[in-house]
């Protein structure tokens, strides 16, 4: 495998090697594979690259084994790489069902990507590779007790989710994403061991941004397993929240994102 270059060893190669395994025992493949991979953002840094990575990968395995998969058949099989991946394979703005089997489990369009234009604008406050990775911190919630909580409220907080998304509602929008990120980082903090992810910096922003909207501005923050900050916004308000987010001191560099359209087999 290589990686943005360079050939790759460890738990990276590891992680890759069982995905494809997988693959070839459910879609009965032999033979064996090169992979080349490579990222235009930080990994491992809470900016979910193993979203994207294990999207690719699966997209691109299919293709090269000859397979035609319907899409929710590619992100059943990218959720087992990554759960985060099943969410990159549709296009637009999707929603990830629960399920209770393997092809129950699998991402969905809701809206296409031009329903909202809406504006991730990610403050990268550190590109160091995180100590524990999300697939470790899945591991330990269980043993935080506000984890049984979260999981029970997890529905209604979808359906707010998906409510003020459609309705392009950015206040409603705001308030859950918010509260659902502080939630998931609270049952990190309270899990044993306990996973601390914020950084000063993470905590600068997530105020800076809380000042920002009740300013008027349409933004709002969320924290993947890492220190840095989505700070969703419209397009719009994307250059100031922007503008404001880079004059941080804080703030190494700044990505700008947005909906985009299905993972595809290019070239």
């Amino acid at each position: 495998m290589i990686l943005n270059g360079q050939p790759t060893t460890g738990p990276a190669l590891d992680r890759v090697v069982r995905h494809v395994d997988q693959l070839r025992e459910r879609l009965g493949l032999t033979g064996k594979v090169e992979v080349e991979s490579r990222n235009n953002f930080p990994m491992g840094a809470g900016i979910a690259s193993s979203a994207s990575s294990f999207a690719a990968l699966t997209v691109a395995a299919v293709s090269a084994a000859g397979l035609e998969l319907p899409e929710h058949e590619l992100s059943a099989l990218a959720r087992l790489g990554s759960g985060s991946a099943s969410r990159s394979v549709p296009g637009g703005y999707v929603e990830w069902a629960a399920g209770g089997t393997h092809q129950s489990s699998f991402a969905f369009s809701i809206a296409g990507p031009d329903h909202w234009d809406i504006v991730d604008v990610v403050a990268v406050v550190s590109e160091v590779h995180k100590d524990v990775g999300s697939r470790e911190g899945h591991a330990v919630a269980s043993t935080s007790e506000f984890q049984r909580e979260r999981v029970a409220t997890a529905t209604s907080r979808i359906d707010i989710c998906r409510a003020a998304l459609l309705d392009r509602d950015f206040s409603r929008l705001a308030r859950v994403v918010e509260h659902d990120s502080d939630m998931m980082h609270a049952v990190m903090m309270t899990s044993t061991p306990p996973l601390f992810y914020w950084l000063p910096g993470s905590l600068e922003l997530m105020s800076a941004v809380r000042r920002w909207r009740a300013e008027g501005l349409n933004v709002c923050y969320t924290l993947d397993a890492g220190p840095n900050v989505h700070c969703i916004t419209t397009s719009e308000d994307a250059d100031e929240v922007e503008s404001r987010v880079r004059s941080l001191g804080c703030v190494h560099t700044t990505l700008r994102a947005g909906a985009g359209g299905p993972a595809l087999v290019v070239g």
